[in-house]
């Protein structure tokens, strides 16, 4: 009888949480139309060192706060998986997603894509940009200057540095394309280590912890300030197709309304010198254009390929 009583307790008390937050719901959701932030939470995946891109994305919030009309938080997850659970959960209404992150979202909590970042080209070789801009990028494999490695079936039994496996051009590129050429990252005595941002995925091939990195065309640029020799050092081995350029998505209840300010607030920040000069130095984005969930079909079929 007490286990009875306790379950049934228990019960009741689930069922009572789960009325209380239906009711009680977010705070901030005051419209029939969809959620409409009083402070709006927008977090980046670190593309490089953390705390460096925390530093660079701060001043974000006061562009985005004076746009917008309410207060703005930025800060950086530890991870893509880490943004994707917050946007699920509402935690964080405004994710800077690479496009299969934005894909994980789209499918667990079905996030709503905003906007896709313009960059310029990349001209090879070299590394240096173009002055045409596009909507998608490439992925590169790089290596130390004399390495043996000259293609991927050279990459069998190499041990080779990567970002989250979510990354588009840290990981889901080249180990798809690995896979078409016969070279598969789990059986081929391959070793990985993740790194955390492009730019340590660069200084690990530099310094030799690892034979090879995968990164975006071209990662040397976020070091080369520190190490100006880099493109003499680390080279390029392989290319890989175009990846369509990451995404700005927000969390699935955000109404039209809202979707709508958002956009035209990063369109606007990113014709401005001083947000131009943010999102590029934070991501190299130069610009921002509106987007749509089937252009990211290609994004599937590769996630398809590495078993996502």
């Amino acid at each position: 009888m007490n286990s009875f009583k306790k379950a049934t307790i228990m019960a009741l008390g689930l069922i009572l949480a789960i009325v209380l937050t239906a009711c009680g719901g977010d705070k901030q959701a005051s419209s029939k139309d969809g959620y409409e932030p009083k402070e709006l939470k927008v977090q980046f995946v670190p593309s490089q060192s953390a705390e460096t891109l925390e530093a660079k994305a701060k001043p974000l919030e006061k562009l985005l706060s004076d746009q917008l009309d309410i207060p703005v938080k930025v800060s950086v997850s530890t991870d893509y998986n880490t943004i994707i659970e917050a946007m699920d959960s509402k935690q964080v209404d405004v994710g800077f997603l690479p496009p299969n992150a934005y894909v994980l979202a789209h499918e667990q909590s079905d996030a709503k894509v905003l906007l896709q970042a313009e960059r310029f080209g990349i001209k090879q070789p070299g590394g240096k940009s173009t002055d045409k801009l596009t909507d998608s990028y490439r992925s590169m494999v790089i290596v130390k200057k004399g390495s043996k490695i000259k293609d991927l079936k050279d990459l069998k039994g190499k041990k080779i540095a990567t970002q989250d496996v979510t990354s588009s051009a840290g990981y889901v590129w080249p180990v798809a394309e690995m896979k078409k050429a016969g070279v598969d990252i789990e059986k081929d005595g391959i070793k990985t280590v993740q790194v955390k941002g492009h730019d340590q995925a660069v200084l690990s091939v530099l310094n030799g912890d690892v034979d090879a990195a995968f990164v975006f065309e071209d990662a040397r640029n976020t070091v080369a300030k520190d190490v100006p020799d880099i493109f003499d050092k680390v080279v390029p081995v392989y290319f890989t197709k175009p990846i369509p350029n990451d995404t700005i998505t927000v969390r699935s209840d955000m109404s039209k309304k809202w979707d709508k300010k958002i956009q035209d607030a990063f369109i606007k920040i990113g014709k401005s010198k001083k947000g131009h000069d943010i999102i590029s130095s934070v991501y190299s984005h130069e610009g921002y254009k509106k987007s749509k969930d089937s252009n990211f079909d290609i994004v599937r079929e590769y996630a398809k390929e590495v078993g996502q």
